[in-house]
């Protein structure tokens, strides 16, 4: 492939975003789902690909035609199957940079119901899935244990984390958990936003709701995802002069040292656990790891060594969000137009299965057991951690800023003090990497009973601590 065919590919990635957006300002229950345009032009891009359109026109023309790839030819789908697992390492390397991380104390006390609630869903994730592979998908279906971890990884990593693991599901000869967990990360996003939608219609109703009274007043211009003319803030601060260096390319640079930082501390890994353990017992645990979670955490070892010596403030968060929100819609259209249909077909009922298990322990979550373990504001903080365990964090701040359009309530403040505690562990984080190969190699009970602690011990914490401090 030369570099020109490769400009095309990225080139191509324009045209979808594009149309994706068009189609989202034009049809109006879109609109109303909130879907990004990321995930339409995804959409658009599977179904103009080698898998619809290429199969329905091959039917017709002989099997060299150009239409037998549709509109999307060898070279585009190679090097947007490749993005995915790429663009994640930026999106994880930028969650911490340029943020304050203020005290533990201020994040216990402010966003702890929340975190509480949150360990609780995502660990339960594991319990259900785990479960549900150990009775059903394993000695019914043929897969391996390892598939009770999709629910977690889909589901509160989202196409991120699962386009992440990639390498380690083929690593570990589970090659078609890839395309599995992308297929619910995207189930994931549909549900979460449909359903959390009813269940604030639901809530105001049943006045469970302490701030909005009803759901309408959205303007025509937010349904279609266009900032209204008095909300249009800048994007970013300029913090340097364009003259010595682009604003943009400084901050583009410091990410890109964090991932390099995060690629050095797993080369750490690797070489020390060759030289320790794995000299004796032949492990190579640490080189399934895959590079976004440390890569988070060579965002972190890096905002902590600018916060000694950056007196001038040179990095601005909202420029380090512009460059994570960029990468997210490129790896969220490349990871659903590249999905493979037929890997989802082989295993359409092992799909669902994990997609219904999913789908109600989330639900029973924020109805069961988020009223009785936030002790205010259940509804308004819950449904954040709701959206946010079907999905993606937009699909959590989407929910929130709906039934808290003017941010009364501390569900803000306490959504964001949680992640800074819940990100580096669960929802893509260290746990979420390492669950693949500690279930493959360890087996799925031991992962199992430690999943269990950890969920009824966020259960316990928010039930009995914070539960009771109900006003």
């Amino acid at each position: 492939m030369t570099p020109d065919q490769i400009g095309f590919t990225l080139l191509y990635l324009g045209v979808f975003l594009l149309i994706g957006k068009w189609i989202r300002v034009r049809v109006k229950w879109l609109q109303n789902l909130f879907l990004p345009s990321s995930v339409i032009g995804g959409f658009l891009a599977l179904l103009l690909g080698p898998q619809v359109l290429g199969k329905i026109m091959g039917n017709f023309v002989g099997e060299d035609s150009f239409w037998t790839t549709g509109f999307m030819t060898p070279e585009v789908m190679e090097v947007w199957e490749t993005l995915p697992g790429l663009m994640i390492n930026v999106v994880f390397a930028t969650l911490f940079l340029g943020a304050t991380i203020p005290s533990l104390k201020k994040i216990w006390n402010i966003g702890g119901p929340q975190l509480s609630f949150g360990w609780t869903i995502g660990w339960g994730q594991y319990v259900i899935g785990i479960l549900l592979a150990i009775l059903v998908l394993s000695p019914f279906f043929g897969l391996p244990p390892m598939a009770g971890t999709l629910i977690e990884i889909a589901f509160e990593g989202g196409h991120g984390t699962a386009a992440g693991m990639q390498g380690t599901f083929e690593d570990l000869g589970f090659a078609e958990g890839y395309d599995l967990a992308i297929g619910l990360a995207t189930v994931g996003i549909l549900s979460g936003v449909i359903i959390g939608i009813i269940l604030i219609n639901w809530a105001i109703r049943k006045e469970k709701t302490n701030v909005i009274k009803d759901v309408k007043g959205f303007s025509t211009l937010r349904k279609q995802g266009i900032m209204e003319f008095e909300k249009r803030d800048p994007a970013a601060t300029m913090t340097v002069r364009p003259e010595s260096i682009e604003p943009l390319s400084l901050h583009f640079a410091v990410v890109g040292l964090a991932v390099l930082v995060g690629y050095l501390l797993l080369q750490l890994l690797i070489w020390i656990e060759s030289v320790t353990w794995g000299a004796f017992t032949g492990s190579d645990f640490m080189t399934y790891i895959p590079l976004f979670p440390l890569a988070m955490i060579g965002g972190i070892l890096l905002q902590l060594f600018l916060n000694k010596i950056d007196n001038a403030h040179l990095i601005d968060q909202q420029m380090i969000n512009r460059i994570q929100g960029f990468s997210l819609d490129i790896l969220i259209l490349t990871a659903i137009a590249t999905v493979s249909l037929d890997i989802i077909g082989q295993y359409l009922v092992p799909f669902l299965l994990l997609a219904g298990a999913g789908i109600a322990w989330n639900v029973f979550g924020i109805l069961v057991l988020a009223p009785r373990m936030i002790p205010s504001y259940w509804f308004e903080r819950g449904i954040g951690d709701f959206g946010q365990s079907m999905g993606i964090t937009a699909t959590g701040l989407l929910l929130m800023r709906i039934a808290d359009p003017k941010n009364e309530s501390p569900a803000f403040e306490g959504f964001g003090y949680k992640q800074l505690l819940y990100e580096p562990f669960l929802g893509g984080g260290l746990v979420t990497a390492l669950s693949v190969p500690l279930v493959y190699q360890l087996g799925a009970i031991p992962f199992l009973i430690f999943a269990a602690v950890m969920c009824i011990t966020g259960a316990l914490v928010g039930l009995l601590y914070f539960g009771k401090k109900k006003s």
